[in-house]
């Protein structure tokens, strides 16, 4: 029974450092949409470093059979659980995982920015906040549901990590201008 209560509070304790697929939750919970991505200045910092990005568009109607197997399981991850054609359609958009570091201990917002295709050149922003950032992290964002359908595609993003209203960190798309 010990053994029971001991892995049951190592659990408990494993889930509040760590959130939804692995997600540190130093950071916020959930990203927030900010109304105005105001413009800042650049400060590129080398004790901060966006590591590793990966993009997944989830659109039966774009996207072609694969024989690659990671491929092909993130799809299925992505549309597991989802029971009818609304649930499914709720999961269409794209999914954008960053993984970076900070060498020091600082107060982050990690602010992804980025255009859609039937929007032009208007420009939206969502972003998380850690505070006291050290280490490894990674921060998802997705475009999902009605605002991918109605505004379709992301066509160019960019992502920055900001200290004291300062881009330290930065990574872009190729058609981010």
């Amino acid at each position: 029974m010990k053994r029971f209560f001991l892995l049951l509070a190592s659990l408990a304790a494993a889930t509040a450092s760590f959130g939804e697929n692995g997600r540190n939750k130093i950071g916020d919970d959930f990203s927030h949409t900010i109304d105005k991505a105001n413009v800042l200045p650049l400060a590129l910092d080398d004790s901060f470093q966006f590591r590793k990005s990966i993009i997944l568009l989830n659109d039966p109607q774009i996207n072609k059979p694969s024989f690659d197997a990671m491929i092909n399981f993130e799809r299925s991850r992505v549309n597991y659980g989802a029971l009818n054609s609304y649930e499914r359609r709720a999961r269409y958009g794209h999914y954008f995982k960053f993984f970076w570091r900070s060498n020091r201990k600082t107060d982050l917002t990690v602010r992804f920015e980025y255009r859609q295709q039937n929007l032009g050149a208007f420009v939206q922003a969502k972003e998380y906040n850690y505070k006291d950032a050290k280490g490894s992290f990674m921060s998802e964002f997705d475009i999902l549901g009605d605002q991918y359908i109605e505004d379709g595609k992301v066509c160019g993003w960019r992502v920055v990590l900001i200290e004291n209203g300062k881009i330290v960190g930065l990574n872009q798309s190729f058609l981010w201008n």
